[in-house]
């Protein structure tokens, strides 16, 4: 399994943990790190996406409203609904994955996760983001299919 799978992984359950328990990131990541050995790699990158999607929350469950028009964020599966997340703050700041990429990633991580009608879910609700997406910025699909650059964590 890739590095950045397992920091999404990693992403998912920190994000499904303060669903529940409302904690802060900030107070969430030092316990759940100290549990973890693992490469700094995979910790900054699940660090990025975990700020970015703190960060641009509105925009990003914005955008995923917009693209779910018969289900309603909050209706939907804790699970699946940080799937989308992580993957809609991907396909909007991540210039170096290709959208195609990020959603067969989405859909793998919900197949282990949450089933194989939340891989549909989440594949549909994303090929409509992406759709949305090439409409309003067509830049978007000349992204390159790999990621070489770093990711900034603010401290």
């Amino acid at each position: 399994m890739g590095k950045r799978r397992k920091a999404r992984e990693y992403a998912l359950q920190i994000l499904f943990q303060m669903e529940f328990t409302r904690d802060e990131l900030s107070s969430i990541l030092p316990n759940y790190w100290s549990n973890q050995n693992l490469p700094e790699e995979i910790k900054t990158y699940c660090e990025w996406l975990l700020q970015g999607v703190c960060e641009h929350r509105a925009e990003v469950d914005q955008v995923i409203q917009q693209a779910s028009k018969n289900w309603r964020l909050e209706r939907m599966a804790t699970v699946d609904r940080n799937v989308l997340r992580i993957a809609v703050f991907e396909m909007l700041y991540e210039s170096n994955l290709a959208p195609p990429i990020i959603i067969d990633e989405a859909i793998e991580i919900a197949r282990k996760f949450s089933g194989q009608e939340a891989a549909a879910f989440i594949n549909g609700i994303l090929d409509a983001v992406y759709r949305q997406l090439l409409k309003s910025a067509p830049e978007v699909k000349t992204r390159p299919a790999e990621n070489v650059g770093n990711h900034e964590v603010k401290k």
